[in-house]
């Protein structure tokens, strides 16, 4: 449904992290490898991230295909930040193109992306949320519950939408929190930090994928993978 991505560690160009692999967030958002539904994510995209002195992340959002976006492809490179979420979109039958609906959506201070769908009927009422869409009602779900409870939300929202695909990346810009449930996920630890991602954007043999219903913690002091089906995850 749609790819993302998210990178803590040493400060890297939005250019180095979205467009310039070789599987880029560019390349996936026409030519993605390892999408399981749907075959291209041209119904938007965004990139949040963190930026010295300033406690709130900016963020850059479209409603139009990443490739269709020079402005941003010249700006990029001279945009760095050591904490980054991006995503590109493909857009559930039914729910509304506009840039409110694509990830990442934010609270002011977490930034979260929702590659997957869910039922919106089984999502409670809460306020705030940016769009009508699932991701956003989602989004806003995990804001008013706190990062924390991740893991509880997405157990919680699996178990009353049997068909849900709820994968989620989330930044506080000093860690990022990701759930794989129904949907591919990999990851990269390098010397510099540690990407997550739908898929690799690029071959590198370091690329792990993160087994199916696991919830992943990256901060400064380490990475902890915990299977969501035991209740104490979170």
């Amino acid at each position: 449904m749609c790819r993302h991505l998210a990178w803590l560690g040493r400060p890297r160009t939005l250019a180095e992290l979205v467009l310039e692999p070789p599987s880029s967030l560019l390349v996936q958002s026409y030519a993605p490898r390892r999408q399981r539904h749907g075959t291209m994510n041209a119904d938007g995209w965004g990139v949040g991230f963190w930026t010295p002195g300033r406690a709130a992340p900016a963020r850059w959002r479209s409603a139009r295909p990443l490739w269709a976006e020079p402005s941003f492809a010249s700006v990029a490179p001279s945009l760095s930040s050591g904490c980054v979420v991006a995503a590109v979109r493909s857009a559930t039958a039914g729910m509304p193109l506009e840039e409110s609906a694509a990830a990442p959506f934010t609270d002011g201070r977490v930034l979260l992306s929702h590659n997957g769908r869910v039922d919106r009927n089984v999502l409670p009422a809460v306020r705030d949320a940016e769009s009508t869409v699932d991701s956003a009602l989602l989004a806003a779900l995990v804001f008013d519950r706190g990062l924390d409870a991740l893991g509880d939300v997405v157990r919680e929202v699996g178990q009353a939408d049997p068909g849900a695909r709820l994968n989620l990346l989330a930044a506080d810009g000093a860690r990022l929190l990701a759930t794989s449930w129904g949907d591919t996920l990999s990851m990269l630890v390098t010397p510099d930090g540690t990407a997550l991602a739908s898929e690799p954007w690029d071959d590198d043999p370091a690329w792990t994928d993160v087994p199916d219903r696991s919830l992943v913690v990256v901060t400064a002091d380490g990475i902890a993978v915990t299977p969501l089906d035991r209740q104490d995850a979170a």
